[in-house]
């Protein structure tokens, strides 16, 4: 209600919060209830935000990045004070890292027992201080809209991340008098300097083995579109780190050496290796360690909303700061006409051509059981078209398909390499059909990561998310196991025991299903691709050849 001032009263803080997420565009929370919050969470009964309660609150973060990372707009996690909020922080941690826009909102003991020993205490802003943008408390009812709405600012603008908000059980009870100031529109970044701009399309000219390196901020849709602008004026050769999946399209799709990341041994890493200008396009060092791919014998051009973070091996010669969209728009403008590929540039790319022709019709006739990866990418790349998005957890299955299954759509598939965080999978997936509920979803873990989030099972049973979630089966924690082999001979913490995948997923009420031999891989695939719901198929994976992702192997000696 407003005052004759203009002013607006609201029955508790709680209601205020409410009523900010409602300006604020937010159409789902995920989150779990407690004592210390749980009058926003009545709050939210009489709202047109859709509460969404998890089974654990890391789960509930994971969705919101998800949601933020697909829609632009910060997802919101509600959970309640003490562990409920500690257990948030792999969640706001991993967004940060991904550039995915969160807020979180924590409960809090009341004012007044801050300082006392009593249950659930916690000092919550310095414990999300490290893993945030923004981290703060409300320590009186009229701060309440400003903190809500810097923290949704923090979230989104720039490099998006997390942040989190701590509210005391006293500061959402009371009545509070304050406007609300949600505001959705962000301040617009400009180019970066026009001479700047003209430097660099000099460089370009003049480099006799350019390329691009792409990063997490180049898949955003605007940025995407105007790459593929570039990429189809200038005919560069381009790599990507994982998070730049799908920018690429299939135009450009000769001059694209493949993705590169965690070990250097990949036709991007050739180019980058022979470069004598390397541009980097929203490319942050968390993605792919910059010591293992800049030889400092390239100029270096940045490309980013940021400045760069400099280290010993980034050092960036020119840095064009500002909108990366209209950024890469200028620098069109300023190549006359197509670069010409060096011999040497051509090998590469056409050796990398060869090797995707062979994984497309030689992979799907690889007939041993258990499956190979490589047969187990491709049968998987026939079920993710234009409409299907891809969440991707974190383990040893995570290399193959990031290096062998494409797509040609920005932000289709997900993946996790800042934190490398397991159990992300489901979650993501969870939140995809929710953005898009008309669109099939596929989720990909090892059986590791999926027992770190599989109770959110009953969360997709009961949202009757459609989607579809593959479990590479090898009773271990694999990634851990190949890195131990190579370094120490033996392994050690990374066996697992045996698990019925289909009867714990028809366990929740979702449709289960296990391949049991060679021939029921693509069956089964189709079989549970075309379940209208959420659907779990577990499938035996042979690892045997994963040492081979560590070094310089030929894909051709595997098929």
């Amino acid at each position: 209600m407003k005052n004759m001032d203009g002013e607006q009263h609201w029955s508790s803080g709680a209601e205020l919060v409410v009523k900010h997420l409602e300006q604020q565009g937010v159409k789902y929370v995920f989150g779990i209830p407690g004592a210390k919050i749980d009058r926003v969470f009545d709050a939210l009964e009489d709202s047109s935000v859709q509460t969404i309660p998890v089974r654990h609150e890391a789960n509930g973060a994971f969705m919101a990045a998800a949601l933020g990372r697909l829609t632009g707009k910060a997802g919101v996690t509600v959970v309640t004070s003490g562990p409920g909020c500690s257990n948030l922080v792999t969640g706001l941690a991993t967004a940060t890292s991904e550039g995915d826009p969160v807020v979180a909102i924590g409960g809090a003991v009341k004012r007044a027992d801050r300082l006392k020993l009593t249950h659930q205490s916690l000092d919550t802003v310095s414990l999300f201080q490290p893993v945030t943008k923004y981290s703060a408390e409300v320590t009186v009812p009229s701060a309440l809209s400003e903190v809500m709405a810097n923290a949704f600012r923090a979230a989104e603008i720039g490099r998006p991340g997390a942040s989190f908000i701590s509210l005391p059980e006293d500061v959402i009870n009371e009545p509070v008098t304050s406007p609300v100031l949600a505001n959705s529109v962000l301040p617009t970044l400009s180019n970066a300097p026009t001479a700047d701009v003209c430097r660099v399309g000099r460089l370009i000219q003049q480099a006799k083995n350019p390329i691009l390196l792409l990063g997490l901020m180049a898949s955003q849709s605007k940025n995407a579109a105007a790459l593929r602008r570039l990429l189809h004026h200038s005919q560069l050769p381009v790599t990507s780190t994982y998070q730049a999946a799908g920018v690429i399209d299939q135009q450009h799709f000769d001059h694209f050496a493949g993705r590169v990341g965690l070990f250097n041994n990949q036709a991007g890493d050739k180019l980058l290796q022979q470069a004598d200008l390397i541009i980097t396009v929203g490319y942050s060092p968390v993605e792919y360690a910059p010591v293992l791919w800049n030889s400092g014998r390239a100029t270096l051009v940045h490309i980013d909303v940021l400045p760069a973070e400099v280290e010993s091996a980034y050092r960036p010669d020119v840095e064009l700061v500002g909108d990366i969209s209209i950024t890469i728009d200028m620098l069109n403008d300023q190549l006359r006409s197509p670069i010409r590929l060096s011999e040497a540039a051509t090998a590469i790319l056409e050796e990398r051509r060869q090797l995707r022709h062979q994984l497309a019709t030689r992979a799907i006739n690889m007939n041993g059981f258990a499956i190979h990866p490589l047969r187990l990418v491709r049968a998987m790349q026939d079920l993710v078209n234009q409409d299907v998005t891809l969440c991707v957890d974190m383990g040893s299955f995570h290399i193959w398909l990031a290096r062998y299954l494409y797509s040609f759509r920005a932000r289709q598939v997900l993946m996790t390499n800042g934190q490398q965080t397991m159990g992300v999978a489901l979650p993501w997936a969870i939140a995809a059909s929710l953005a898009n509920p008309g669109q099939k979803v596929v989720s990909v873990s090892g059986d590791g990561g999926f027992m770190q989030s599989s109770m959110e099972l009953e969360t997709a049973v009961r949202l009757n998310c459609n989607l579809l979630h593959i479990v590479w089966v090898d009773d271990a924690y694999n990634m851990v196991a190949i890195q131990e082999e190579k370094k120490y001979r033996r392994l050690s913490g990374v066996k697992l025991g045996p698990i019925d995948f289909k009867a714990y997923a028809q366990a929740f009420g979702a449709k289960g299903f296990a391949v049991e031999s060679a021939d029921e891989l693509v069956p089964k695939l189709w079989q549970a691709m075309e379940v209208d719901g959420p659907a779990v198929i577990a499938i035996p994976v042979d690892y045997s050849d994963n040492h081979y992702l560590m070094e310089n192997v030929n894909i051709s000696q595997l098929i």
